[in-house]
C-alpha cells in the first residue's frame, strides 16, 4: 500500500512538473498543486490522479472573479473529461444561453483570467480554436452542446459559468435531454436527502472520448458517467455511467468499478470516500432511489404508489396523446402561419422599402450631379475670364510688338542710306592719296620696265652684231 501511494505521488509530482495546466486562466506552476483554487471542488483537496497524457489541460473555471468549478480538458478530442462541482441548490429559472470559452487554451501569453464571451474572444485571441471546440463546430452538425455540469443544478449565479465550451460534449438532443434530467434526479432525489453533510457532497460529471468525431475535430462521447462522494461520518460513494448509443441506459456501480472502466490507475476520490461502507443504510437507499428513478417511479412513494402512479400516468398520457398531438398541430399550423405573414409582410415592405430607397437614391443621385455641374461651372467662370483677360493684354503686347518692329524695320532703310551718303566723303578723300601713291608707284614702274626693257635689247644686238664679227672676220697680227 506504501508503494502504490509513493507511485501515485511520484506520478501526480510528474503529471504537474511535465505537463501544462491551467488554474484560473494562467498556466499552473510546478509550486502549485492541482487545481489551485478550484481544489476545493474535490474531497481532501485532491484532484483525480491516473490523468497524466500531455494533452490533459485542468482549468479552474472562473465566472465574475470566482471558482465556479474545475474541469480536466482534453486539447486532443476537444471535449472535457470531466467537470468536478459541488451541488449547492437549484435555480428556479434557467440562465440566458451565452456561450463562453478559455482563452488561455488556445493562447497561454493571454493575460484574461477567468472564461471569456466567444463573441468577444474572436479577433482577439491567437490561435483561436486551435486546442478547443467552438460554437461554429456544432452548427448544422446534428449534435447539440450538451453540458458535464448541467446548469440545472447550479443556482443563479452559477448558472451562466457552465456555459462554456470547455464544459461542453456533442450530444444528441435527445441524449442531451434524458442524461441532464437523469442527472438531475438521481441528485436531487437521491443524492442530496441522504448525504448528511450536504456541503460535502462531491461530484464528478465526465465524458469518454470515442473515435466517431463531430466535423472531424470534436469527439462523440462513447458514453457519459457520474462519481458521487458523501464526504461524511456515515460517506458513501456512487459511480452512474449512461451509453451514448442508448439514452434510457443507466447503470449504477461503485467508484472502484467505474475507476476500472475508465482507465486503469485511476483514482477519483481521496481514499475510498465510503466505498467500504456498502452495506450501511444510506447506501442501500441511494442505490434503492437510484433504481426507481431509472425505472421511472417517483422517489419518495412506497411501491403500490408508484406502480399506481405509474399506471394512472399510462392511462392518461395514452388519453390525452391524441389531444396533445392535435394541439401541437394546430400550434405548428398557427405559427407557421404567423411566420408565413410576417414573412409576407416582410416581403411587401421590403418591396416598397426598395422602391422607396430606390427613388430617393435616383433623386440624391440627380440633384448631387445637379449641383456638381453648377458648382463646375461657377468655378470655371473666374478661370474663363481671367484666361479672356490675359490674352487680350497678352494680344496687345503683341501689337506693340510688331508696331515697334514694323517702325524699326522702316527707319532702319534711310539711316543706312544717310549714313552711307555721309560717309562717302570722308572715305572718297581719305582714298585720294592713297590713289595717287598708287598711281604713281604705277608710272615710275612703267618707265623703269621701258628703260630695262630697251637697255635689254640694246645689250642683244651688241651680243649678235659681236657674234658675226668674230665668226667672218679674218683675224689680223697683234701689229695690225
Amino acid at each position: 500500500r506504501q508503494r502504490t501511494v509513493k507511485m501515485s505521488v511520484l506520478r501526480f509530482l510528474l503529471c504537474v512538473s511535465l505537463f501544462p495546466s491551467f488554474s484560473h486562466g494562467r498556466v499552473v506552476g510546478k509550486d502549485e498543486a492541482g487545481f489551485a483554487e478550484c481544489n476545493s471542488f474535490f474531497p481532501g483537496r485532491i484532484p483525480p490522479e491516473g490523468f497524466t497524457e500531455p494533452f490533459h489541460v485542468k482549468i479552474c473555471q472562473r465566472y465574475n472573479g470566482e471558482p465556479r468549478f474545475a474541469t480536466l480538458y482534453s486539447t486532443r478530442d476537444k471535449i472535457p473529461l470531466y467537470s468536478a462541482f459541488k451541488y449547492a441548490g437549484s435555480a428556479r429559472s434557467g440562465a440566458a444561453e451565452s456561450w463562453l470559452l478559455e482563452p488561455q487554451i488556445d493562447d497561454p501569453e493571454n493575460e484574461q483570467h477567468e472564461m471569456v464571451l466567444e463573441a468577444d474572444a474572436v479577433g482577439t485571441l491567437a490561435n483561436l480554436g486551435a486546442n478547443q471546440a467552438l460554437t461554429s463546430d456544432y452548427v448544422g452538425s446534428g449534435y447539440e452542446r450538451g453540458l458535464l455540469n448541467p446548469s440545472s443544478l447550479n443556482k443563479e449565479d452559477f448558472q451562466m459559468a457552465t456555459y462554456t465550451l470547455t464544459n461542453a460534449v456533442p450530444l444528441q438532443p435527445s441524449l442531451s435531454k434524458t442524461w441532464h434530467s437523469d442527472v438531475g434526479r438521481v441528485v436531487e432525489q437521491a443524492l442530496v436527502p441522504h448525504c448528511s453533510k450536504k456541503d460535502q457532497l462531491y461530484l464528478l460529471a465526465g465524458a469518454v472520448p470515442s473515435s466517431v468525431r463531430v466535423k472531424g475535430k470534436v469527439s462523440v462521447p462513447e458514453s457519459l458517467w457520474l462519481a458521487a462522494c458523501c464526504d461524511a461520518p456515515e460517506g458513501w460513494s456512487l459511480g452512474l455511467v449512461k451509453k451514448g448509443n442508448d439514452e434510457s441506459s443507466l447503470t449504477d456501480l461503485t467508484v472502484g468499478e467505474l475507476e476500472k472502466q475508465l482507465l486503469g490507475g485511476l483514482d477519483l476520490f481521496k481514499g475510498s470516500c465510503g466505498e467500504d461502507n456498502k452495506g450501511n443504510e444510506k447506501m442501500e437507499a441511494v442505490l434503492q432511489a437510484v433504481s426507481r428513478i431509472r425505472s421511472g417511479e417517483q422517489v419518495g412513494t412506497n411501491d403500490q404508489e408508484a406502480t399506481d402512479s405509474g399506471l394512472v400516468r399510462k392511462v392518461v398520457g395514452i388519453i390525452a396523446t391524441p389531444f396533445i398531438k392535435l394541439l401541437e398541430l394546430l400550434i405548428y399550423l398557427l405559427v407557421e402561419l404567423v411566420k408565413f405573414t410576417f414573412y409576407f409582410l416582410w416581403l411587401v415592405i421590403k418591396r416598397i422599402g426598395n422602391t422607396v430607397l430606390g427613388g430617393v437614391y435616383s433623386l440624391w443621385n440627380g440633384t448631387v450631379s445637379y449641383l456638381k455641374a453648377i458648382s463646375m461651372v461657377l468655378i470655371s467662370i473666374p478661370y474663363d475670364v481671367g484666361r479672356v483677360i490675359t490674352n487680350i493684354f497678352l494680344g496687345f503686347l503683341g501689337i506693340i510688338r510688331d508696331v515697334a518692329v514694323i517702325t524699326y524695320r522702316i527707319l532702319r532703310i534711310p539711316m543706312g542710306f544717310v549714313l552711307h551718303l555721309a560717309s562717302f566723303p570722308y572715305y572718297s578723300i581719305c582714298a585720294i592719296p592713297s590713289v595717287v601713291k598708287d598711281m604713281a608707284t604705277g608710272i615710275g614702274g612703267t618707265f623703269s620696265l621701258a628703260i630695262d626693257a630697251t637697255a635689254s635689247i640694246l645689250h642683244g644686238f651688241y651680243y649678235v652684231a659681236s657674234h658675226i664679227a668674230k665668226r667672218f672676220v679674218p683675224k689680223g697680227s697683234s701689229g695690225d
